[in-house]
């Protein structure tokens, strides 16, 4: 059985919208993209739990739509850049959406109709864990059906107050664990989570 793990960069406020750049996610008029930036220590320390936490075992990529084609106009012209390139360009790209469309980048499937029972049997079949990066409308249904088993959430010291935010529509009652944590020299925190209990008409139930 496979793993579904997300990987979201957050402001304080619970943003994720547009973390890498300007342009990257306008919708609703969203004017703070790229606020992910300039965060970096002289060590290179986010960039050194990257490869020791989550890039150093083998995934496949479960993607939403604006996700899918905001990479797929880029990652396929660096598929030679060895760190981020290679990876995304050999995983299979399971990209979610209500609507047909077609997929442009080479080994990307298509999930849609009931999503949910196709994410469900995605998650029963064999291969590599799912990486989910970004993607913040599918990480909505995932909350709101308790399909993610791991959740990495880099926090940086800043708040918009406006955007879209990791909790939102889909947060269930449910209680995580921490199961790793560090801190970089320029305040970003980086935990990962595991869901532990749900909470149920005021109990806790396992």
């Amino acid at each position: 059985m496979r793993k579904i793990i997300t990987t979201t960069f957050v402001t304080l406020d619970g943003v994720l919208q547009a973390p890498g750049g300007a342009e990257e996610d306008t919708s609703h008029g969203f004017k703070y993209g790229g606020w992910q930036m300039d965060w970096d220590d002289e060590d290179n320390e986010a960039d050194k739990i990257m490869d020791e936490k989550i890039l150093a075992s083998p995934f496949d990529l479960l993607l939403g739509r604006v996700t899918y084609d905001i990479w797929a106009a880029f990652w396929p012209k660096h598929k030679d850049e060895p760190r981020w390139g290679k990876p995304f360009d050999t995983a299979t790209k399971y990209v979610v959406s209500h609507n047909p469309v077609t997929l442009s980048w080479d080994k990307s499937e298509l999930i849609t109709g009931d999503v949910v029972a196709e994410l469900i049997r995605l998650k029963d079949s064999d291969g590599p864990d799912l990486s989910v990066w970004g993607s913040g409308n599918l990480i909505q249904t995932l909350l709101k059906h308790n399909l993610i088993d791991r959740m990495n959430i880099w926090t940086y010291p800043v708040t918009i107050g406006t955007g879209k935010k990791l909790f939102a529509d889909g947060t269930q009652p449910e209680r995580f664990k921490l199961v790793d944590g560090k801190i970089t020299k320029t305040g970003v925190v980086f935990a990962t989570y595991e869901p532990s209990e749900q909470l149920k008409s005021g109990s806790l139930q396992r």
